[in-house]
């Protein structure tokens, strides 16, 4: 996966917290990296939570992937590469998550969100919203 020009990079320090007792990050904490990213990348095109609600949307996140291939460990610096794959009828976002301390990638994941209305999924992206994402392409 080649990183697009347009990602956002998201950089941090593994917390204690998030570690499992071998110091490894637990693997469910990814996904919370994940969001961080993919929050500041939509931040970015003014499409951040109190955004969509005041377009009267929401986000719903309906799939998630992540492929680990080298750990991250307490204390350990990572980055986080969040990026748009496509966005038309749902929104697919792609990640890589590095080990900046060890020089290695530690994931490649893709998360899927779709809008919603009144707590419906809707089928489409909503053009003001594939607008908004347009910009940052």
């Amino acid at each position: 996966m080649k990183i697009p020009a347009h990602a956002v990079v998201h950089e941090d320090v593994v917390p204690f917290h998030d570690c499992d007792p071998l110091g490894i990050v637990w693997h469910g904490n990814y996904y919370k990296y994940l969001e961080i990213a993919r929050t500041k990348l939509f931040a970015g095109v003014d499409l951040d939570f109190d955004d969509f609600q005041a377009l009267g949307y929401g986000l719903l996140v309906i799939e998630t992937r992540c492929r680990h291939s080298y750990p991250l460990r307490f204390g350990e610096r990572y980055r986080v590469h969040a990026f748009c794959i496509d966005f038309e009828q749902r929104i697919h976002l792609g990640y890589q998550v590095d080990n900046v301390d060890a020089e290695r990638r530690a994931a490649r994941a893709w998360t899927t969100l779709v809008t919603t209305r009144n707590g419906v999924m809707l089928l489409e992206t909503p053009h003001e919203i594939q607008r908004q994402i347009r910009a940052i392409l």
